[in-house]
């Protein structure tokens, strides 16, 4: 695969001794040998999100919002309403719209207010001005046909952009920087350290308007909650900033299990040839920064690594502690077990989750599952013992993607498109497939080739 050095990259902290994986620049496994880089934004991008199989919309720091053309790369509308960061997004179902046709995204910003867009024709469908506080967090509930906003309150909105009811100020408790919807219109939003529960309460015959019940605080977390997903209906999970990962309950809103030092582990040494050791910062880097699932397993982007945690067995299945030379900010499960992580450092990589052979001895040191305060040699021993016997699985490095010059915020991948990422430094970069792309220009001028024969006299 082809390197493309379109800036070095930007180490974000001071450098330590650590162990990083490496790869050669033959990737064979690596499809993505081609990219394009769009540009537009004059401030960092922390957003892309997905519209539909042709087209995105990417939002940053400087309150701009542009629609793109995955194929191409064609900027298709400049969306300008916003006067500081744009701090939350969110695209409509399709059928949610009142126009059948139209595509909606809900935008909110650092200046307090929120702007509904219609995506096809570019223009502002709704604009709410000065709201009470900078809202963090935007929710769209179909079902019920609302969509919420949180920051120092949350808000019940409908689709013509009224404001249905709202709930007491969250000012010196914190900002509702993320939110999940739970089975029987439950809502859970995390503040700081807590998870509070609230419920939505429809209007009926006793009441003609919404209501937000708030029904319990969990205070679990000994620091800031960072990450919040939804499993399935029955289960959600958060991780904090020192590590923890909690496991809850969804109905009766109690903890299931609850994890943590993934940190604590022995780096592995892939034995491949290609794969290298390096050097890495932030070594003792422990907060959790992302969280995904698949129903079965929770991915978690904790400090440099990414861990496998499995739901039936309550164990780490796979890890790779030093997966990139700084934090890792996202992560996504593709198809073919394979996953993506982005980084500050810069760069995007590929990972293949396979099964560890059964006659491989395994990496010694996962992870302390032991509380803090323990020093029994012997149960440490057992300990260790019982945690290797879980690692079933490896992630293995396959690809490396270099173009950016700044941390790498997020990325989407499509399925016909390949991914897109953006950045600190201002950009958005196409990344395809190399061989598809080759047989599509292919065909393309075979098909110019046999008109202009047509039109020969």
């Amino acid at each position: 695969m082809l390197k493309w050095l379109l800036g070095g990259r930007e180490i974000q902290e001071p450098v330590e001794k650590s162990l990083v994986l490496c790869i050669g620049d033959e990737q064979p496994q690596n499809p993505y040998t081609e990219l394009q880089v769009l540009k537009g934004h004059s401030d960092i991008v922390r957003f892309v999100a997905w519209i539909d199989d042709f087209r995105f919309v990417s939002a940053g720091d400087d309150g701009v919002v542009f629609v793109w053309n995955v194929q191409n790369g064609e900027r298709l509308h400049e969306l300008r309403g916003h006067s500081r960061p744009i701090t939350a997004i969110a695209v409509f179902p399709l059928m949610y719209s009142s126009q059948p046709e139209s595509h909606l995204l809900l935008t909110a910003s650092s200046d307090k207010n929120i702007i509904m867009w219609d995506l096809d024709s570019g223009s502002q469908f709704h604009l709410l001005m000065e709201i009470p506080s900078s809202v963090k967090c935007l929710m769209i509930i179909e079902r019920l046909d609302i969509w919420l906003s949180g920051g120092n309150e949350v808000c019940i909105w409908n689709k013509d952009a009224e404001l249905l009811h709202k709930t007491m100020c969250f000012k010196d408790a914190g900002i509702i920087h993320s939110m999940i919807e739970l089975p029987k219109n439950g809502i859970a939003a995390a503040v700081r350290k807590e998870l509070v529960i609230f419920k939505l309460v429809a209007p009926s015959q006793e009441s003609e308007t919404w209501e937000i019940i708030e029904m319990r605080r969990l205070s679990n977390h000994e620091d800031d909650i960072r990450a919040l997903i939804k499993v399935n209906d029955r289960t959600f999970a958060s991780g904090s900033h020192v590590g923890e990962l909690i496991i809850w309950d969804a109905l009766e809103w109690t903890v299931q299990a609850t994890e943590s030092q993934f940190w604590n582990t022995a780096p592995q040494r892939d034995k491949q040839a290609e794969i290298k050791i390096s050097k890495s910062p932030n070594q003792h880097e422990i907060c959790i920064n992302h969280l995904i699932s698949d129903k079965e397993n929770i991915f978690a982007a904790i400090g440099t690594g990414i861990y496998v945690y499995n739901l039936q067995t309550r164990t780490v299945i796979a890890y790779q502690q030093m997966a990139h030379d700084s934090r890792v900010l996202h992560i996504a499960k593709l198809a073919n077990n394979q996953l993506v992580s982005c980084s500050e450092d810069g760069s995007v990589r590929l990972w293949e989750l396979q099964e560890l052979p059964p006659a491989e001895p395994v990496t010694s040191g996962l992870f302390s599952m032991l509380g803090i305060g323990r020093t029994n040699k012997q149960q440490s021993q057992m300990a260790k013992h019982k945690l290797e016997c879980s690692v079933l699985k490896t992630l293995e490095l396959i690809g490396d993607l270099i173009g950016h010059s700044g941390a790498v915020r997020m990325f989407l991948y499509f399925e016909d498109h390949g991914m897109v990422t953006c950045s600190t430094d201002h950009l958005i970069i196409l990344w395809k497939d190399g061989e598809r792309e080759s047989r599509l220009r292919s065909k393309k001028l075979l098909q110019i080739l046999e008109q202009d024969e047509q039109y020969e006299p």
